[in-house]
């Protein structure tokens, strides 16, 4: 008779392009989502929690047309009832797509303009890479509702508070903002306007967007009959001509010493075009509302080689980049780059309700943010861990519980270790394991007096770090106390003034 088989075992691992969050990180990430939320809220923000599944209606405009409709997204079709097939459903690309649909749907009770920040982990069905993870915290603000570009520099001027807020200072960043009207306009006098030139200002939105990669001679070429790169692969151009090809350089290089300006060079490249000079003025209004609001060109600056997005924002674009330099994996440096972006989409809410509803917002990527704050070496990287009472006597439990609780009581983290006390040598092994700063240790003798064993933890890694032998004798890192003076001594030593 076969023996049956077993039924195997699952892996334990994460899915590809996911990871776990452990203690440290997980922290970090709360109080910079804290910081955050304590700027939106000040600029009077209020705090909004949606679904993290949506219909793949309401983000259709992420979906390809085809039958199983869950690229880009994670989707599943629910069961179908008796007369009508089930919906699909998915996760949430973005934390935009669902305050579009939250404010389609609650309109009638909702002040307006709303302005609205939501935090939280979105999903995207993509090819995970390093560094590149399939869900991420996103944290967004955004105003639906206002028509005005104030509502556009208001956005900037928030962005720059919450870059300092969390710990990046004034001169390692600058927010930068450019206009989609402006494009449309230089669109407009290179004879690229109407829909029978739609492939071609496609080619020349990622041609702009390659910038950095290319410089000015490989985007030339995409603006012109194409480009082989060093493989020897040729990627087609835009087929403009040499005037054309001018008028589109010549946005990407108008940036000039101060907006006003870059506002006025503008302002020269798109005369003949009306969309465009509306554009322009807008850029001249944002600049004059930061201005007077005490933002100047160290924090926010006019720049039109900012266009990521432009293809999906309908005015204004912002983008807020790090300016300091870091060191790749490869030891080469380079800067940072961008950790936040956004801009005016006033097409998306007509997706629900059918009329245009303006709106802006901005999204700040927070682990991108913390990976430049550890880049910088400004996170703390120091475990913090509870201090941990031993137990010496299993009888006495509830006196190692009356510890615990008093030092709780005084705002200290503090724990009664639950594991085999058996072995007192384990016990310290795990407090050094948690990154516990103080073990209190009291047996039968230290209750019979009324004391208790302090050992310093902290005091005692630098001894082993640092002391040489004749030191490591000297020094005391355990001590005895009176049980009434154990939280004074405790908070002494976490405090740094014992």
């Amino acid at each position: 008779m076969a023996k049956p088989k077993k039924t195997p075992r699952p892996k334990a691992q994460t899915p590809k392009g996911f990871r776990d969050y452990f203690g440290p990180e997980v922290t970090h990430r709360t109080q910079m989502l804290r910081k955050i939320a304590a700027v939106y809220d000040r600029y009077g923000f209020d705090a909004l929690e949606s679904s993290g599944v949506e219909t793949v209606e309401a983000l259709g405009k992420f979906l390809p047309d085809v039958d199983r409709p869950n690229e880009g997204v994670f989707a599943w079709q629910e069961d179908a009832d008796a007369d009508k097939p089930g919906d699909w459903l998915a996760l949430r690309y973005d934390l935009t797509a669902p305050l579009a649909r939250v404010y389609a749907q609650h309109q009638n009770d909702l002040p307006k303009p709303y302005r609205r920040y939501a935090m939280g982990p979105v999903w995207r069905n993509e090819k995970p890479g390093p560094g590149r993870f399939r869900q991420f915290y996103q944290c967004d603000a955004d105003t639906v509702g206002a028509s005005s570009v104030a509502a556009d520099a208001e956005i900037c001027a928030m962005l720059a508070d919450c870059l300092e807020e969390v710990g990046i200072d004034r001169g390692d960043y600058v927010v930068r903002v450019n206009n989609r009207k402006v494009l449309n306009g230089v669109m407009e006098v290179a004879g690229l306007a109407g829909d029978d030139k739609e492939a071609e200002r496609g080619i020349v939105l990622r041609a702009i967007d390659k910038l950095d990669r290319l410089g000015t001679d490989g985007v030339r070429a995409l603006l012109g009959e194409g480009r082989k790169d060093e493989s020897g692969d040729f990627t087609k151009g835009a087929g403009l001509d040499n005037t054309q090809a001018d008028v589109v350089m010549g946005f990407m290089q108008a940036k000039r010493d101060s907006g006003a300006q870059t506002v006025a060079r503008l302002r020269e490249l798109v005369a003949d075009s009306k969309i465009g000079t509306e554009g322009v003025d807008e850029l001249e209004t944002i600049a004059d509302l930061l201005g007077a609001g005490g933002y100047g060109a160290d924090r926010i600056e006019i720049d039109p080689s900012v266009v990521r997005g432009l293809g999906y924002y309908t005015g204004p674009v912002y983008e807020a980049e790090l300016t300091f330099e870091i060191k790749d994996d490869k030891g080469r440096p380079r800067n940072f780059g961008s950790v936040a972006g956004g801009g005016r989409y006033d097409d998306l809410v007509k997706r629900f309700t059918g009329q245009e509803v303006p709106a802006t917002g901005v999204s700040i990527g927070v682990d991108r943010l913390l990976a430049a704050l550890d880049a910088k070496g400004r996170l703390d990287k120091t475990a913090h861990g509870p201090v941990v009472v031993t137990v010496m006597d299993k009888d006495r439990m509830a006196d190692y519980q009356k510890m615990v609780a008093d030092l709780r009581s005084a705002g200290i983290r503090a724990e009664v270790y639950l594991g085999n006390p058996k072995n007192f040598g384990n016990q310290l092994k795990y407090a050094d394991r948690r990154g516990s700063p103080v073990a209190v240790i009291a047996g039968g003798d230290e209750f019979d007096k009324g004391v208790v064993q302090i050992k310093d933890l902290i005091l005692g890694a630098k001894i082993a770090e640092n002391a040489t032998l004749e030191e490591w004798q000297a020094r005391e890192n355990q001590y005895e106390v009176a049980r009434d003076d154990l939280v004074t001594e405790v908070a002494k030593i976490i405090n740094g003034t014992s």
